[in-house]
C-alpha cells in the first residue's frame, strides 16, 4: 500500500507537461526513422512526416488516457488520505480505464484502506477498553520512562497528586525516598520492588507502593509501571485497637476501683446500713454512667479516626443542625439558668456529614454549659468566615464559621495547644465531678480534620472562650458557590 501510494505521487504535477514529454520520448524513435527513410529516398517527405505525426498522435491519446486514469487514481488516494480517521464507508474506487494500470490495482488500494480502518477501529476498541480499565481503578497508577519521569496516570493518581501530573519528575511528586529508590532499581534493571511509606500533611495516609517493569517500552515511552495502594485504614485500625485497649484500661481503672470498693463495702460493713446503701449505689450508678459514656466516645472517636482520611462528599444544612442541638441541650441549660441563643447569618450550607457535624456541636455547646458560670447566655453564631480571626486555612476563610462562645472561667493560654490530645484537661478533678471523659474536644478535631476544616480556640481568663469551626461552603441555589468546588476543596 505504501509503494503505491508513492508511485502514485509521482504524478503530482499536472499531467499536461508529462504528457508532451513524455510522448515525444517515446515517438522519437519512429520520427526518426521515418525521417532516415525520406533521406534515403525510400519514402516521400510528406508521408513519412504524416507517419511520424499519426505515431505521435496515437502514442498522445495512449498516454493521455494513461495519465488521466493515474490521476484519478491518486486523486482517489488523496482522497483516503484525509479520511484516514473517518469511520463511516469510504469511496468507491474510479475505474482504471488505462491499458498501462492493472484493473485490480484500485479495488486492491480500496480493500487495503478498508483493512487499515477495521484494524484503526479494532485498535482504538482495544485502547479505549484498556483506558476505561485504568479509569475505574481505585488504586493510583503511574507510568514512568527511563528518566524516572511520570508519562501517564489514572485518574485517581491525578485526584491524589494533581491534574499536573504527566511529565513531571517523580521525585517533585512523591518525596518518599523509599519509593524512589525503589522505582531506580527497578529502572536499572532489578526485580519488582513493593515498599511502604506515609504522607504527611493535614490528614497522614499510608500507602503500599508496587514497581514493576514493562515486558515492552510503551507508546508514550514507559518502561515501568508504579500502583499505589491505600492501606491507611489498616493502620488506622492497628493503632487504634493499640490505642483503644491502652486509653480504656487507663481511664476505666478509677471508675472501676470505685465500683469494686462500694461492692465490697455492700457486702461487708455496710450489709445491712440502709443509708449507706443508697448513698453507694447513687455514686455507683454515677460511676456506672461515666464509664459508659467513656466507653461511646472511645467508640465514636475510634469510627471517626477509622473515616478521617475520606472527606464528606454530601451537604448539610447548619442552620438546621444548630437549631437541633438547642432543642436538644435547652433542658441541660436550665438546669445552671442558662440560655442558648442562635444566630444565623443567611442560610449558609457546608459540604460535610449532618451526624457528625450535629455531634461536633453538641460537644462544644455541651462544654459551654458544663463549664460557663450559672446563669449566663451561651451564644452560637454562623456565617460566611470573614477571614479575619486565628489563622484559618485559605478554605476556611472562604467557607463558613460557626463560633460557640460561653462566658466561663476562661483557659490559661498554655493549655489551649493540649486541649484537643485525647484525656487532657485543665483541672483533672473539675472535669470528672462535671461528668467529662477528656474526649470530646479530640472528637471534634478528628471530625474538622476529616472535613478538611479548621478548628481554633481562643480563650480569655475570666472572660470566656470561644471555640471556632471553620468548614468549605457548599453550592448556594443561585450557583454562585459550586458544589463540585467545594467538594473538590474538601479532598484536597
Amino acid at each position: 500500500m505504501a509503494q503505491a501510494y508513492r508511485t502514485i505521487a509521482m504524478a503530482n504535477e499536472p499531467y499536461g507537461g508529462r504528457l508532451t514529454r513524455t510522448t515525444l520520448l517515446l515517438s522519437g524513435p519512429a520520427a526518426l526513422a521515418f525521417a532516415a527513410l525520406a533521406a534515403a529516398g525510400l519514402l516521400a517527405p510528406l508521408p513519412a512526416l504524416l507517419a511520424a505525426l499519426a505515431v505521435g498522435g496515437a502514442v498522445a491519446l495512449l498516454l493521455w488516457r494513461h495519465f488521466k486514469a493515474v490521476s484519478a487514481l491518486r486523486g482517489y488516494v488523496e482522497k483516503l488520505r484525509r479520511l484516514w480517521d473517518h469511520e463511516g464507508e469510504l469511496p468507491e474506487p474510479p475505474a482504471a480505464a488505462s491499458l498501462g494500470l492493472d484493473p485490480a490495482l484500485t479495488q486492491a488500494i480500496a480493500d487495503t484502506a478498508r483493512e487499515r480502518q477495521e484494524r484503526r477501529r479494532e485498535l482504538r476498541a482495544a485502547t479505549a477498553g484498556n483506558e476505561a480499565v485504568l479509569a475505574g481503578l481505585p488504586d493510583p497508577l503511574l507510568m514512568i520512562d527511563t528518566h524516572g519521569r511520570a508519562v501517564g496516570a489514572n485518574p485517581a493518581a491525578k485526584t491524589l497528586f494533581g491534574a499536573r501530573l504527566v511529565g513531571r519528575d517523580l521525585a517533585t511528586v512523591l518525596r518518599q525516598p523509599e519509593l524512589l529508590q525503589a522505582v531506580d532499581e527497578v529502572l536499572a534493571g532489578a526485580a519488582d520492588r513493593e515498599v511502604e511509606f506515609t504522607t504527611t500533611g493535614e490528614i497522614e495516609q499510608h500507602f503500599s507502593a508496587h514497581v514493576a517493569r514493562l515486558p515492552e517500552r510503551g507508546p508514550d515511552g514507559a518502561v515501568a509501571v508504579c500502583s499505589l495502594h491505600d492501606i491507611t485504614t489498616i493502620k488506622r485500625a492497628e493503632q487504634m485497637r493499640a490505642d483503644f485497649v491502652a486509653n480504656a484500661s487507663h481511664e476505666l481503672r478509677t471508675p472501676l476501683s470505685s465500683l469494686l470498693g462500694f461492692i465490697e463495702t455492700l457486702q461487708g460493713p455496710a450489709k445491712d446500713d440502709a443509708d449507706a446503701r443508697d448513698r453507694f449505689l447513687a455514686i455507683m450508678l454515677e460511676q456506672a454512667q461515666r464509664m459508659s459514656h467513656l466507653v461511646e466516645d472511645l467508640l465514636s472517636l475510634s469510627r471517626i479516626e477509622l473515616d478521617e482520611h475520606t472527606p464528606p462528599t454530601g451537604e448539610a444544612d447548619i442552620g438546621r443542625i444548630l437549631e437541633r442541638v438547642q432543642r436538644t441541650l435547652e433542658l441541660r441549660g436550665r438546669d445552671k439558668d442558662m440560655t442558648i441563643r442562635v444566630e444565623v447569618d443567611g442560610a449558609p450550607r457546608v459540604v460535610g456529614d449532618a451526624d457528625q457535624l450535629t455531634q461536633v456541636f453538641q460537644n462544644l455547646v455541651d462544654n459551654a454549659i458544663k463549664y460557663g458560670r450559672q446563669g449566663t447566655e451561651i451564644r452560637v453564631r454562623a456565617g460566611a468566615a470573614d477571614g479575619t480571626s486565628g489563622r484559618p486555612s485559605r478554605r476556611a476563610r472562604r467557607g463558613i464559621a460557626v463560633s460557640v462562645i460561653d462566658q466561663g472561667e476562661g483557659i490559661p493560654r498554655k493549655h489551649i495547644p493540649r486541649l484537643t490530645e485525647r484525656f487532657y484537661r485543665v483541672d483533672t478533678a473539675r472535669s470528672r465531678e462535671l461528668g467529662g471523659t477528656g474526649l470530646g474536644l479530640a472528637i471534634v478535631k478528628h471530625i474538622v480534620n476529616r472535613h478538611r476544616g479548621q478548628f481554633e480556640i481562643d480563650s480569655t481568663p475570666g472572660e470566656g472562650s470561644r471555640f471556632t469551626v471553620y468548614l468549605a461552603a457548599a453550592e448556594s441555589q443561585d450557583g454562585q458557590t459550586g458544589t463540585s468546588h467545594a467538594a473538590q476543596r474538601a479532598a484536597e
